[in-house]
């Protein structure tokens, strides 16, 4: 680990030059491995220092911390998980082990490190075995909590004594509290939690001495430094804290340090740190908590949430066989069965009841202690389990799908929606069989609801108990216009409220509306300049609160982001929340994407990128984005490489629809030449015109690598008819490359295709339709609708009925409805029509589609005769993670298109196949 200072940006120039002056290499697999990427950015919250982890696609990440107005820059070798304190003066990083520890050294050799940096002299601090770290929310002190120590005598003297082991969670380890200004430090020990308030005055720490029967509550007084006890107990383990943000509540569980974490029951008590006096809270018989019971409290300190359960669990274990009777003893023996029943009325079936029972055992019910009044208000329960928390001081949203789990096997996700009173914990319905993805926003005062309800948007006054449709006069569609799925279209969102509740955003597809609360009437906040030039317009830049969205006010000047349908490229505006009008702040031909806003000042973090432009950062002002600084210079790694570029293409579909698509032109391309083609989908692919390309190896070809060795790269729009996705495909694909082979582009003779999962599927129907490719990868493709129709997705435990009868495969009916749907649709029932040589690629765990299906379109071809292979790899999931497979089908994937496309030699494995074999 090395911790670098680097000169402005400016002074690479002349290493620039130096490379530009250099032969270009050939773009390899091995630099690619090399390729650093971004990821998202931190910015303190004056907006003076950013941080940003740059990570390669194998190897060991960089952490890149920069003084945003001088541009000086940091680098910490390995650094990761990057924090900014408030003022900046302060980083910390998370140092993983390196890759090659990671592939040589034993799991319980591997910890991880942390470097604490001063962003204003460059000094580090280096930690070892560091399991967490947080900054005060002030800035002013940073928490650095450390891995358990081993303690091999405990356990021997656990066995020896026949006493179960401790759970390591009660254990707890050493935690450190530094004073940055001063280093001076608090350490404590056997912490099992910790807690900050955000206003700077408190630190507490829940320390759990089993051994020594000592549990403290400690607080440290984060104003003068000081230290003091707060509680203790010889039986009593400490679970969660919370300290209120006005830093007068301290709030706690414990429970019998001798009952088994699992089966422990916990109280919730409060502390006044004004005085240090425990104030006791209600119980009730219906109710209790248990460990995954957290706590919290509302911004202005007046409530506390806490999740509660009816009961505590025992712990189930299975019986023993310990004499000779209990292998006679039917219930012993049966005990011992493994067993699922399937039931015909179950609400969810048992795969995904199994997925779900870890989620379903840690699951509490939320509920509200009214501080000052020592009140408790049950708010969540078994029929509506789901409360969205907000800082609303009367009324929370709630939810509840539990009257829609059976049907979501074949229809999808549905919830009714409800009204819960903080006060009182009443339940008002408001919406029924309401779709999931479609969640009501209730306003910050808590009088009224906004919601979209097929094709128009809603909003519901509560005290008013009516609903006003507020688009029933606007000619504008606020429904999804380019829906192409079974069923009502979805909406395209709510944007923020305003802060005192008066109004809210909305959008159709390009403008953003603002609607009044007490009209019930809106307004183009955005002027129609989106439909009108067919920008998309949407609110950025806003500040969040990790639990409540961001809120704007009136008159407030708003960045806006807008998307060009058109031309693919991104702009920025100004807006004035209550007047119609856009202000033009920065017009590009490229993707620009808004990635940070510090929490107090108005500056922002924001990357823009072409095909041929590194996404590096920038930061602004939020009202002068076009005069952004660039903080990082990523973009260098191009420099000793051709690099292609990227156009638009438009053509009619076989339905006569314009269509767009994106061209990547071979480097060195050279005009009338024709070029293999590489034709990658899977719906809207346009909008990729000015992305970058991703720089990794995986599943899918790299666009960069594959135009840098001679290839055009294709990527059409598909837009599907329900009922007939796979000839919807077939009409896009085709006429989009009819429009490059026109274009004298294509080689007619060397296009190829590839695609996963969704894509794989198009891939794997288009050749039994046409012969206009020579050569198809196909990766987890659906062969055969009518045996993956009542298949299990085996990541989430779901069926797939619902996929085909309202999502993305179509169909829109079920199989035994329109069985003949599912069979047109089905490339395995046209295997004897395929002339186009495929390879098909599947994880034999795959945890989306079931493997079977390419072994069933495998089989099929080889009964035919056909051209096919078929690489399975084992233990892997629905896109590739091991390493070694990803390179592997990587190159494979190369030959085999380098064989059929540009007529290279094909490798062994192509021609004659690997025998099975087994490794030592």
């Amino acid at each position: 680990m090395k911790l670098h200072t680097f000169l402005p940006l400016t002074l690479l120039a002349a290493s620039v030059a130096v490379n530009a002056a250099q032969q270009p290499k050939t773009l390899s697999l091995n630099d690619i491995m090399h390729f650093e990427t971004l990821q998202q950015p931190v910015i303190s919250d004056n907006g003076r220092v950013i941080a940003v982890e740059a990570m390669p696609d194998r190897g060991d990440s960089r952490a890149l911390v920069n003084i945003a107005a001088t541009q000086k820059q940091y680098v910490i070798d390995g650094g990761s998980a990057l924090q900014l304190n408030s003022q900046g003066s302060f980083a910390i990083a998370k140092i993983e082990p390196s890759l090659l520890s990671a592939e040589t050294l034993k799991k319980s050799e591997l910890h991880s490190g942390l470097v604490l940096l001063n962003t204003s002299t460059g000094e580090q601090q280096q930690f070892e075995k560091v399991k967490h770290a947080e900054f005060s929310p002030n800035g002013e002190f940073v928490a650095i909590w450390f891995e358990a120590e081993e303690s091999e005598e405990a356990d021997k003297e656990a066995d020896k004594d026949d006493k179960a082991k401790v759970d390591e969670k009660d254990t707890g380890s050493k935690i450190k509290l530094i004073h940055l200004a001063d280093n001076n430090a608090h350490e404590f020990e056997h912490v099992t939690q910790f807690a900050f308030d955000t206003v700077g005055k408190n630190f507490v720490v829940a320390s759990n001495d089993i051994n020594n029967q000592r549990h403290t509550i400690k607080k440290v007084n984060l104003i003068n430094n000081t230290l003091n006890q707060l509680h203790q107990s010889q039986t009593q383990q400490f679970g969660e804290l919370s300290v209120s943000d006005d830093g007068l509540w301290l709030a706690f569980t414990s429970g019998d340090a001798a009952v088994k974490r699992d089966e422990r029951e916990y109280q919730l008590s409060i502390i006044d740190l004004k005085n240090s006096q425990v104030k006791p809270t209600p119980t009730t018989d219906e109710w209790t908590l248990n460990q995954y019971s957290k706590i919290f409290f509302s911004e202005d300190s007046l409530r506390l949430f806490v999740g509660r359960v009816p009961q505590v669990d025992k712990v189930v274990s299975l019986p023993e066989i310990k004499q000779q009777a209990d292998l006679f003893d039917t219930e012993v023996v049966t005990g011992l069965r493994n067993l699922k029943v399937w039931h015909g009325d179950d609400p969810k079936i048992k795969p995904h009841e199994v997925k779900q029972y870890s989620k379903e055992l840690q699951r509490t019910y939320l509920a509200v202690l009214h501080v000052n009044a020592n009140r408790i208000v049950q708010l969540a329960d078994k029929d509506v389990p789901n409360v969205q928390y907000g800082e609303q001081k009367r009324y929370l949203l709630a939810t509840s799908d539990v009257p829609y789990q059976k049907m979501i096997t074949w229809a999808g996700f549905y919830q009714d929606v409800y009204l819960v009173d903080l006060n009182t914990g009443r339940k008002q319905q408001l919406l029924t069989q309401h779709p999931t993805n479609e969640m009501p926003t209730l306003s910050p005062n808590a009088r009224f609801v906004a919601y979209y309800q097929q094709g128009q948007l809603f909003l519901y006054d509560i005290a008013g108990v009516r609903r006003h449709t507020i688009s029933k006069d606007i000619s504008v569609s606020f429904a999804n216009e380019d829906h192409d799925y079974p069923g009502n279209a979805p909406s395209y969102g709510f944007g923020p409220w305003l802060a005192d509740g008066s109004g809210i955003i909305a959008y159709d597809k390009y403008d953003a509306w603002q609607f009044s609360s007490a009209s019930f009437d809106g307004f183009m906040l955005t002027a129609g300049e989106g439909r009108k030039t067919s920008t998309q317009m949407r609110i950025e830049g806003l500040y969040e609160d990790k639990n409540v969205p961001a809120t704007i006010a009136q008159q407030q000047t708003v960045l806006v982001h807008g998307y060009n349908e058109k031309t693919k490229a991104d702009s920025l505006y100004s807006a004035v929340v209550g007047v119609p009008g856009l202000t033009t702040l920065m017009e590009t031909d490229a993707k620009v994407k808004v990635l940070a806003k510090s929490k107090n000042a108005d500056t922002i973090v924001y990357s823009k990128e072409r095909y041929d432009l590194y996404p590096d950062l920038y930061t602004a002002d939020i009202a002068a984005p076009q005069d952004g600084v660039k903080q990082t210079a990523l973009d260098k790694q191009r420099d000793d490489f051709n690099w292609a570029s990227a156009e638009l293409v438009q053509w009619r579909d076989a339905d006569g629809r314009l269509t767009d698509g994106v061209l990547i032109k071979p480097t060195n391309y050279q005009e009338g030449k024709q070029y293999p083609v590489m034709v990658y989908f899977y719906r809207f692919m346009s909008d990729r015109l000015h992305s970058f390309p991703h720089m990794a190896i995986n599943h899918r070809p790299n666009f960069a690598w594959y135009a840098d060795n001679g290839y055009a790269i294709f990527l059409p729009d598909i837009r599907f008819e329900v009922g007939y996705p796979g000839a919807s495909a077939v009409k896009g694909l085709t006429s989009g490359v009819q429009k490059l082979i026109d274009m004298g582009i294509a080689d007619p003779d060397a296009v190829g295709i590839q695609g996963h999962s969704w894509g794989g599927y198009q891939t794997a129907f288009a050749v039994t339709q046409t012969n206009i490719f020579k050569a198809a990868v196909t990766g987890a493709p659906v062969s055969n609708m009518t045996s993956a129709y009542s298949g299990i997705r085996h990541g989430s435990g779901l069926a797939r009925q619902f996929q085909y009868e309202t999502g993305q495969s179509r169909i829109g009916e079920s199989l035994f409805n329109s069985p003949q749907k599912y069979i047109e649709n089905s490339p395995v029932f046209y295997a004897e029509r395929i002339q186009t040589p495929m390879m098909i690629m599947f994880g034999d765990k795959d945890d989306a589609v079931p493997w079977e299906q390419g072994v069933e379109l495998y089989l099929a071809m080889r009964r035919t005769g056909k051209d096919v292979v078929f690489l399975q790899y084992e233990d892997e999931p629905h896109h590739l993670k091991k390493y070694p497979n990803k390179l592997d089908y990587t190159i494979r994937m190369k030959q085999y298109f380098d064989h059929y496309l540009k007529g290279a030699k094909a490798p062994e494995w192509l021609e004659k196949g690997e025998a099975y074999k087994e490794y030592q």
